[in-house]
């Protein structure tokens, strides 16, 4: 993960900044833009009249029906897209081709297809940016785990050959939803438009994360099935799944919505030196058990903001760090054809469960 130096963010020019959506997730990204120096938010835009009216009274900017219009009246230099899944890619394409930059939330698209899309855009696209910087815009995709402390010093320790040969991995999500969460915005668990359900919306995560820590997933056995939501939603709620790692080793992988209360997510590593154990939640953090008894711990940064706790501060650590390092040459190091990677692998849990887009 590239390092900003506290002079470089203070450096950081001004950036207008424009949010496209209004869900849930948005208020995570305006705690953080009002949080860091150097961003405005000067405009919001939503298909739904009644969040366009809410984002109107709360935020004081202007309001538009769509990402093209804000666009084309504010010229942001950047916009954060908080849409549902199957409206990631439209704005995301309309802001690139204007020379804006993109931060969009996860999942990347809704189907493989539709990332591709994104992929393929951001290699050939030639717009000059917004902002009058040199180079092309740039995308990130909110990927804010791994931003989080015990992921960072797992990912490390990997690194760093302590620990010798990786043996196998675990990791766990599982949560609790409600029939009426999926009421409450019908978009969510429908093939079209969410384009999955847990895998996609809860556990891409840590599917992420273990790809990403432990290496390239090259099969993914197993299969996905509704215990309890069936004729609520379209999509699963449960997932039993084998990872098969280029490297050789496997990460057994399970993840529902059924469970009565929300328990922490867990990621477990064996290696020849340890058994290493990240845990998300207040208590969050990293566990290393050393095979010779030693014991280190590394625990989580704890949120300030306002917005929902269990995102943790790690939102606002992505969103810094992309700002920050906006007008170095490299593209941030969490984007498209990255992104694609965790979308890959819940896809294929999906055809071989015989369902989904």
């Amino acid at each position: 993960m590239p390092q900003r130096s506290g002079e470089e963010a203070r450096l950081m020019a001004q950036r207008r900044i424009g949010l496209i959506g209004c869900g849930d997730v948005s208020v995570v990204h305006v705690e953080a833009i009002e949080a860091i120096d150097g961003l405005e938010l000067v405009g919001v835009a939503d298909v739904d009249p009644a969040a366009r009216e809410r984002a109107a009274a709360e935020l004081s900017v202007p309001t538009f029906a769509t990402a093209e219009e804000l666009i084309e009246q504010l010229s942001p230099d950047a916009v954060h897209v908080t849409t549902p899944h199957d409206q990631h890619v439209g704005p995301s394409l309309a802001a690139l081709e204007r020379g804006v930059h993109v931060l969009q939330e996860k999942p990347l698209a809704h189907t493989l297809a539709e990332g591709e899309r994104l992929v393929e855009a951001l290699a050939t696209t030639s717009a000059p940016r917004a902002d009058g910087g040199a180079g092309a815009p740039k995308i990130a995709i909110c990927f804010q785990n791994r931003y989080n402390r015990g992921s960072q010093e797992l990912a490390r320790l990997l690194a760093s050959g302590e620990l010798g040969a990786v043996r196998g991995a675990y990791a766990s999500v599982v949560w609790t939803r409600t029939a009426e969460y999926y009421a409450a915005k019908p978009w969510r668990g429908r093939w079209e438009t969410a384009g999955g359900g847990l895998l996609i919306n809860q556990a891409i995560h840590t599917l992420d994360l273990v790809q990403w820590l432990l290496g390239p997933v090259e099969r993914t056995e197993g299969l996905v099935s509704q215990k309890k939501f069936a004729g609520v939603v379209e999509t699963e709620d449960t997932a039993d799944l084998v990872l098969h790692h280029a490297s050789g080793i496997t990460t057994t992988f399970f993840a529902t919505l059924t469970a009565p209360v929300a328990r922490p997510v867990e990621l477990e590593v064996e290696t020849d030196h340890a058994y290493l154990e990240v845990r998300s939640g207040a208590a969050g953090g990293l566990t290393v058990r050393w095979k010779d008894g030693r014991v280190d711990t590394f625990s989580d940064r704890v949120a300030t903001a306002g917005g929902r706790s269990y995102w943790g501060i790690s939102h606002e650590e992505l969103i810094r760090d992309f700002y920050a390092g906006l007008d170095a040459p490299e593209p941030f190091w969490i984007g498209p054809a990255e992104a694609m990677t965790s979308l890959r692998i819940l896809k294929q849990a999906y055809r071989n469960s015989g369902v989904g887009n």
